[in-house]
C-alpha cells in the first residue's frame, strides 16, 4: 500500500467515524421529541391539519397580537378553582371538559401547546391533560420565542369557533398530584427515597422575595431547590437543554429513577415544567406536582417553613 492509498484510507476512516459520532449525537437530540414534545420544524409540516388543535396559552390581550395561524387562545385563570381563598387551585374534571369543549376542542384532536414564557404555564396545562389520562397533548419546544426566531409567521385572524363536546376517557386520575396532607406526612418522616422540589427561583426558595398571592416568604422543610428556568436556554432560544445536561441539573436532587419526588412551586405552574421535565424527558417513575404549592402552604399558619431572610422585598 503505498503512501497516497494511506492518506484516503485515513481520511475514510476519520469521515466514517465524524458520520458515526454526529448519528450518535443526533439520535440523542431526537429522544427529546419521543414523547410529548414537538419541534418548530415538525409543527410547520402540519400546522394545517385538522386533527391538531394549537392552543396559544397567553393573555387574551398577547394573543390578539399574533399568534400562530389556527392557534385558539385559553388562559391557566380558566382554569383555576376561584372557591379556595388563594389563587392557583385546578378546576374539577366536568368544569375543565366543559371548557375545552367551548374552545371546539374535542377529546380525537391531538393538542400542541405553546405560551410566551418558556413553557412554564403551557406546561400546567399539558399537567392538568395527563391528570385526566389524556395523552394525546404536546408542547411546542421554545415557545413563542422559538417559533419566532425560526422564521414561523404569526396570524391576528382569529379562527371561527364551534362549541363541541370534549370528554375524558378515564375517571381515574394519574397518581401525579399531591396536596399538602402528603407533604406533612414527607417532612415529618425520614424516608429516604422521598424528595421534596422547590421550582422557584432561589430568591423566593431563600425567603428574600414574597411573590403575590403568598402569605408568607419562605420554602417547605426539606426542600431541595432547582429553579425550573435551568432545564431551558432561558433567555436566548428557550429550548429545552441537551437530555445530557438535564440529567447533570436534576442529579443534584439525589434520586434514583425509581424513588418519589414531590415539586412545588408558587401555584403549580413552574412545578409543571418541572414535572414534565423529569417525567417526559429523564424517565422519572414517580414524580407529583403540589397542586396548592407555596400559596397555599404559606396561608396556614400552622404548617412549618423555614426562611433564611431577614429582609424582604415584595413585588
Amino acid at each position: 500500500m503505498n503512501l497516497r492509498t494511506n492518506i484516503l484510507v485515513t481520511l475514510l476512516t476519520l469521515v466514517l467515524f465524524s458520520c458515526k459520532e454526529k448519528i450518535k449525537e443526533s439520535t440523542t437530540d431526537q429522544m427529546l421529541f419521543s414523547k410529548h414534545v414537538v419541534d418548530y420544524s415538525d409543527l410547520l409540516l402540519k400546522q394545517h391539519d385538522t386533527s391538531i388543535k394549537i392552543i396559544d396559552f397567553r393573555l387574551a390581550a398577547l394573543y390578539n397580537k399574533g399568534h400562530l395561524q389556527g392557534a385558539v387562545n385559553l388562559h391557566r385563570s380558566e382554569f383555576q378553582d376561584t372557591s379556595f381563598p388563594y389563587n392557583g387551585m385546578r378546576i374539577n374534571r366536568e368544569v375543565m371538559e366543559k371548557r375545552l369543549g367551548l374552545a371546539g376542542i374535542t377529546d380525537k384532536h391531538t393538542l400542541v401547546i405553546y405560551d410566551d414564557k418558556g413553557l412554564s404555564e403551557a406546561s400546567r396545562l399539558w399537567w392538568l391533560l395527563q391528570l385526566h389520562n389524556f395523552e394525546n397533548v404536546y408542547l411546542l419546544n421554545g415557545g413563542l420565542h422559538h417559533w419566532e426566531q425560526m422564521g414561523g409567521s404569526l396570524s391576528t385572524s382569529t379562527p371561527e369557533i364551534r362549541e363541541v363536546k370534549f370528554k375524558f376517557t378515564e375517571q381515574t386520575t394519574k397518581p401525579i398530584v399531591v396536596g399538602k396532607e402528603k407533604i406533612i406526612e414527607v417532612i415529618s418522616s425520614d424516608a429516604s427515597n422521598v424528595f421534596v422540589v422547590d421550582a422557584r427561583s432561589k430568591k423566593e426558595f431563600d425567603g428574600f422575595y414574597l411573590k403575590e398571592g403568598a402569605k408568607k416568604a419562605g420554602r417547605i422543610p426539606k426542600s431541595i431547590n432547582i429553579d425550573w428556568a435551568e432545564a431551558i436556554d432561558y433567555g436566548n432560544t428557550f429550548t429545552f437543554k441537551s437530555l445530557a445536561e438535564l440529567e447533570n441539573i436534576y442529579k443534584r436532587i439525589g434520586a434514583s429513577k425509581e424513588d418519589t419526588i414531590i415539586v412545588y412551586c408558587h401555584t403549580g405552574v413552574r412545578s409543571s415544567h418541572t414535572t414534565f421535565v423529569l417525567t417526559e424527558l429523564l424517565d422519572y417513575k414517580n414524580v407529583m406536582n403540589y397542586d396548592g404549592s407555596w400559596v397555599e402552604w404559606s396561608y396556614f399558619d400552622q404548617l412549618p417553613f423555614e426562611n433564611d431572610s431577614l429582609i424582604l422585598a415584595k413585588n
